[in-house]
């Protein structure tokens, strides 16, 4: 296809409009949900029991990774008769439906609800009523025709090349790739997330039940060693393909092995 050659013009009143009014909005709606923003409180027994299980999770999906010796010292600490972290859970235990009725907690996730939809609505409504049908610029690398409705809305022209991109395209690309220059200019707030699903997780667990699921998922897993197993199927792939056999159809082998 032939290339298009892009008014200069539409990049200082166009592109970098978009740009800069995407950041702003993101820093200003950062800012404003850092001070909105009420941390949910839960008590320290209740945040150790969420620990504990979330811990026994990760022994449990990861446990190939571990030798035998250490697995089961892991899961001796969890589900040991008497002294195991899984048993005996508090009696103080509060239900999810008590979680969903605190109003302290729903007008902190409304808040937060509302501070990123009402600015991304204003922005999408201005660069859609504004700079509709102006395309932007150009991907540098070849596309399939599977990318044109991502790239090119607003924009009904069959006979463009998809790695253009228009004005619409580039709002929702930085509406969801700025995340990265957000964590560089503005910090990361992903541990203070992470602090607050936390919470709000202890805060709703019966401990009853997630120490029961969590404590028979460790006690009923039959460990294997995959380091051994690794080396076994590693072998065994290397035989393989010594014999003439094609990648797919030796590692397909080896897994039956």
């Amino acid at each position: 296809m032939d290339v298009i050659h892009l008014d200069p013009a539409i990049r200082a009143w166009v592109l970098l409009p978009i740009t800069l009014a995407m950041a702003c909005v993101g820093a200003l709606r950062h800012h404003l949900t850092r001070y909105l923003a009420s941390a949910p409180k839960a008590e320290l027994v209740a945040l150790k029991e969420a620990h504990a299980v979330q811990r026994a999770e990760r022994v449990r999906a990861n446990a190939g990774y571990l030798t035998p010796e250490s697995f089961e010292a892991r899961r001796s600490w969890a589900c040991a008769a008497e002294t195991g972290a899984l048993r005996n859970p508090s009696a103080k235990t509060a239900a999810p439906a008590q979680m969903l009725a605190d109003p302290t907690l729903m007008t902190s996730m409304l808040t937060k609800n509302l501070s990123m939809i009402v600015p991304n609505m204003l922005t999408a409504a201005w660069v859609n009523f504004f700079f509709t049908g102006f395309v932007v610029g150009r991907v540098p690398f070849p596309l399939t025709q599977r990318f044109r409705g991502m790239l090119q809305r607003g924009v009904a022209l069959k006979s463009l090349d998809v790695t253009y991109v228009s004005s619409l395209s580039w709002y929702f690309l930085n509406f969801f790739g700025l995340g990265g220059v957000f964590q560089l200019m503005l910090g990361n707030n992903a541990l203070n997330d992470a602090q607050a699903m936390q919470a709000q997780f202890a805060a709703g667990m019966n401990a009853d039940r997630a120490f029961a699921s969590a404590r028979e998922g460790l006690e009923m897993l039959k460990h294997e060693h995959m380091m051994y197993v690794a080396d076994a199927r590693a072998r065994n792939i290397l035989v393989a393909l010594n014999a003439g056999k094609s990648d797919a159809e030796a590692r397909a082998m080896a897994q039956k092995r």
